[in-house]
């Protein structure tokens, strides 16, 4: 059982897009944290006002390990909560253990690493344009489907050594792990396809081992220390591949999205290739990718002020999102602007816990959106922007469709 010390105010919905961002506004609004009910009847405290978000994420009296926070609490008590909690990998280890689990990971994306996967990326990207350009101009295409779901995802099954037999169940499950509207039953058997799918791919690695990062993570040890154990490895590979793949999705498609809305801001572009990194900086201010990532707690009490006191065990939601659209840190938050000088955002996390893969996603979003836009320079939204179909989920920043008329040829 997780315990929590207040009254929910508000119910926690599993809508994207404006929706999403107008509760943030609402929950902003109503106090430094406000006490939510989650899915399944889980209650939190929503944290989305910038500062107190910066203030909680290095908080030494906010953990990420729920078993050691909440000792009542019973593995897969949560069904959809599972996948994120009841793991043991870096993302829910605090202090040694967390220092000794992402020891392990962080070799594979130094800069140098990172730099060398350009032509690799490169050429996955060529491959997809090329292939775009095979269908029609004038009729609707999904470039989701087509091109921002792809690139990442081909990227980070080649880096992971997934073979291709195991591929279409690997990205089945890793594309329903982020949706927050899923049946308990359905949360359950998720949680159990997540894990087999890993434990597959493990099994064969240990059998053909690679140059891949899963055969890395195999045969991984720190001086010292003890390589990692199997429950371990499945933990490391869940956050390692699904957070590599979704969040460089989410950032495509937002970008992609903006610009075709923004023709001033994709002039910008033209006249000054250059400013790519502001586009890529600028999107992520204002269309994090991961809007919230489950879960934090409490291991003291936390006075955050205006009569608000979060109680030890008591689970925090924190907003990653929330920061780039505060007005309080930004004007005009809610706009795209490539030229603003402060494009500060929290959207590969702050402190010990920040994303090793934060260079990976810029590269691939660096490469990938430059050459759609030379290709197809006359591409246009099939659809007005607003109609662009958000995802079911508070936890992803989704977008689950991208219509776009290419207007080659």
């Amino acid at each position: 059982m997780i315990p929590f010390s207040a009254l929910p105010a508000e119910t926690i919905e599993s809508m994207g897009g404006a929706c999403m961002y107008a509760q943030v506004e609402r929950l902003r609004a109503a106090g430094p944290a406000v006490p939510v009910r989650l899915p399944e009847g889980l209650l939190a405290w929503s944290v989305s006002r910038g500062d107190v978000v910066r203030r909680l994420l290095t908080h030494p009296g906010v953990s990420r390990d729920l078993k050691k926070t909440v000792p009542s609490y019973e593995a897969g008590e949560v069904a959809w909560l599972s996948p994120w909690v009841d793991l043991d990998s870096m993302a829910t280890a605090d202090g040694r253990e967390h220092t000794r689990l992402r020891r392990l990971i962080t070799p594979a994306f130094s800069p140098r690493r990172v730099e060398a996967l350009r032509p690799h990326v490169e050429a996955e990207v060529t491959a997809l344009l090329d292939a775009l350009a095979a269908l029609p101009g004038d009729e609707p295409v999904d470039l989701h489907r087509e091109f921002s779901y792809c690139v990442p995802t081909r990227v980070i099954c080649d880096l992971f050594g997934i073979p291709g037999d195991q591929r279409p169940e690997v990205l089945r499950v890793f594309r329903a792990v982020a949706r927050t509207d899923l049946t308990e039953a359905e949360s359950v058997a998720l949680s159990q396809d997540l894990v087999a799918a890993m434990r597959l791919l493990i099994a064969t690695k240990r059998e053909v081992p690679g140059e891949d990062m899963t055969s890395f993570l195999i045969a991984a040890r720190e001086e010292g220390e003890e390589s990692l154990d199997e429950h371990e490895l499945v933990s490391t590979l869940l956050l390692m591949i699904g957070g590599g793949s979704q969040t460089t999705i989410n950032l495509l498609d937002h970008t992609i999205r903006e610009l075709l809305a923004r023709p001033d801001q994709l002039a910008l572009l033209r006249e000054d290739p250059a400013r790519w990194d502001d586009a890529v900086e600028e999107s992520l201010r204002v269309h994090c990718p991961v809007m919230h990532l489950p879960m934090r707690w409490a291991v003291e009490d936390i006075d955050l002020g205006e009569g608000v006191v979060v109680r030890a065990g008591d689970a925090i939601l924190i907003c990653y999102g929330a920061h780039g659209r505060d007005a309080a840190v930004h004007e005009d938050p809610g706009t795209f602007d490539i030229g603003r000088a402060d494009k500060d955002h929290l959207a590969f996390g702050l402190g010990p816990h920040f994303c090793p893969g934060s260079r990976l996603a810029r590269l691939e979003a660096r490469i990938a959106l430059p050459a759609l836009f030379d290709r197809f320079p006359g591409m246009a939204l099939a659809v007005a922007p607003e109609e662009v179909p958000p995802g079911p989920t508070f936890i992803g920043n989704d977008i689950t469709a991208l219509p776009v008329l290419l207007r080659h040829g």
